[in-house]
This record gives C-alpha cells, sequence and structure tokens, in this order.
C-alpha cells in the first residue's frame, strides 16, 4: 500500500510539472495579444480568486485575525518578490526570449538560494552541491556559446537575471515563513498571492491599459489560473508528503527537458545538438544543487 501510495504521488509530481511546463507554451501564444505585465497580473489574480470560497473557514479567518503585524509583512514582501517580481519578469522574459532560454535561466535559482541560504539561513552547501554548480555553470556556457545576442536577447537576459534573483529571494523568504509553521500553508499562498497579483495587475492595467482578450486568450488564462496554478500548486503540496525533497526536486528538474520539447513541438523553437548537451549538463547540475547533504 505504501509502495503504491508513493508511485501514485510520484505519478502526480510528474503531472504537475507537466502542467507547469504547458504554462511556457501558453503565455507564448497569449503574449501576442496581452501585454506580459498584465498577462501575469490577471493569471495569478484568478488563481488568488480561485482560493476564495476555502479561505472563509472558520480556522482560516481566525489564523487571519490572529497573524501579528512581522507575520503581516513578510507575507507581503513574498507576494511583491514571488508574484511581483519573479512572475512579471518571467512573463516579460518570455515575450523577449525563446521559452527554453527562460527554463534556463530559471535554473540558476538553486545556485543563488544556496549562496543565500549561507548568508542568511546558515544553511551550508556539500561538496555535490558545490560541483553541482560548477556543472551547472559549465552547461550554461556550453548552451550560449559563443555569446552572442540578437535583438532584444541582451534585455530578455538582464530581466531574467533579475526574475532570477527575486525568485531566489522568494525562496528564502518562503522557507523563513514556512520553517516556522505557524502559519497554514494555504493561508501563505492565498494572502502573498493576493499582494503580488493585484501589484502586478495595477501596473500592468497603468503601462499598457485595459487590454483586448480574445475568447481563446480566456481560455489560457482559465486554464492557467485554475488548474495550472490553484489545482497544481495543491496537488504539489499533497504530493510533499508523500515524496521527500531530493526525489521532488529531481522531478522538478525533468521540467527543463519538457519546456525543450513543448516548445519545439508547438513554437517551433530549434534545438541543436550543442544546445541539447548544455541543458544535459545543466540539468544534472541543477539536481545536485538542489540534492540535501544527509544527516549525519
Amino acid at each position: 500500500m505504501n509502495r503504491y501510495r508513493y508511485l501514485l504521488s510520484v505519478l502526480q509530481a510528474l503531472l504537475v510539472t507537466f502542467l507547469w511546463s504547458t504554462s511556457f507554451i501558453l503565455i507564448k501564444w497569449g503574449l501576442a495579444d496581452i501585454p506580459p505585465i498584465t498577462y501575469a497580473g490577471l493569471r495569478y489574480f484568478l488563481a488568488f480568486l480561485c482560493f476564495l470560497p476555502f479561505i472563509f473557514k472558520k480556522r482560516y479567518l481566525a489564523e487571519i485575525k490572529a497573524l501579528s503585524s512581522l507575520q503581516w509583512k513578510k507575507l507581503i514582501l513574498l507576494g511583491v518578490i514571488f508574484y511581483a517580481l519573479t512572475q512579471g519578469t518571467q512573463f516579460l522574459g518570455l515575450s523577449l526570449l525563446p521559452a527554453v532560454s527562460v527554463s534556463l535561466m530559471l535554473n540558476f535559482t538553486p545556485l543563488i538560494v544556496a549562496s543565500m541560504g549561507i548568508l542568511f539561513l546558515h544553511e551550508y552547501p556539500s561538496s555535490l552541491q558545490w560541483s553541482g554548480a560548477v556543472l551547472f555553470i559549465v552547461g550554461i556556457l556550453f548552451y550560449f556559446f559563443p555569446v552572442s545576442f540578437e535583438g532584444n536577447q541582451g534585455l530578455g537576459l538582464a530581466v531574467m537575471a533579475l526574475g532570477v534573483l527575486a525568485n531566489s529571494g522568494s525562496g528564502i523568504l518562503g522557507r523563513d515563513i514556512n520553517r516556522h509553521k505557524d502559519i497554514s500553508p494555504l493561508l501563505i499562498t492565498f494572502i502573498s498571492m493576493g499582494v503580488g497579483s493585484i501589484l502586478l495587475l495595477l501596473v500592468g492595467l497603468a503601462l499598457d491599459g485595459p487590454p483586448s482578450i480574445s475568447p481563446t486568450n480566456w481560455g489560457y488564462l482559465l486554464w492557467m489560473a485554475i488548474v495550472n496554478t490553484a489545482v497544481a500548486f495543491t496537488l504539489w503540496n499533497h504530493t510533499l508528503r508523500t515524496i521527500g525533497a531530493m526525489e521532488s526536486s529531481i522531478i522538478n528538474g525533468t521540467m527543463l527537458i519538457q519546456i525543450a520539447f513543448l516548445a519545439w513541438f508547438f513554437l517551433d523553437e530549434k534545438i541543436t545538438n550543442q544546445m541539447g548537451v548544455g541543458m544535459a549538463i545543466a540539468a544534472l547540475g541543477a539536481t545536485l544543487v538542489q540534492l540535501k547533504r544527509r544527516a549525519t
């Protein structure tokens, strides 16, 4: 029974990563009509609304009333960093770069998180994790060699560099909030997503005005908000009850390969042999970085 439950959780986790990978394709399609910041704001605001029916339970309302000012500040900051900055730059990056390049850049996150963990959380990577960091950098260099930027690619990489820093910072802050175990995960997601999505939406509307959204793009938005965000995040958290951190990090790392295949199939983004080898090396390095040192 335990083995069956574990295998079921692995399959569910793979399904979640596939859903998250398809988001890159859906975002690319939707960006033809919707400005990136507004698009990001709409996706996460609609997902935020999906959580409203659950928040009105007595336990969550009581928990909201009991939040301290420090907890509120941390949750608001998490919303700004993880949703407004991280997701905003990801959508903007996808408007400037191929989906595979954005995915590859996001895989820098474990390296930055490991470095920030030393400074802020006093968590020291193992020699295996440092080896993974070196491998990842080698893979990135191999993927982009020779370095030459066309059109807005330089700007896109700069935007994604900011996104990676924001994503890494949100990882550290999120870990700090969650390790105290005094706020329920649903409430953390609800408040931070609400803050970040509203900020994104306001900025997007101020910059570009109300968008004209086709029925097809409304379909993309609703699917990403309900299935790829609300359902997928909930299902992922459920799998973490059975799957360990190491296994989940490896499964999450398969997104790089999934996105490459989906982008080739749906967006006609070519992957050369050199790029494929670079991605494989980077994916292996990112996986090693995410492996936690065994307790001694």
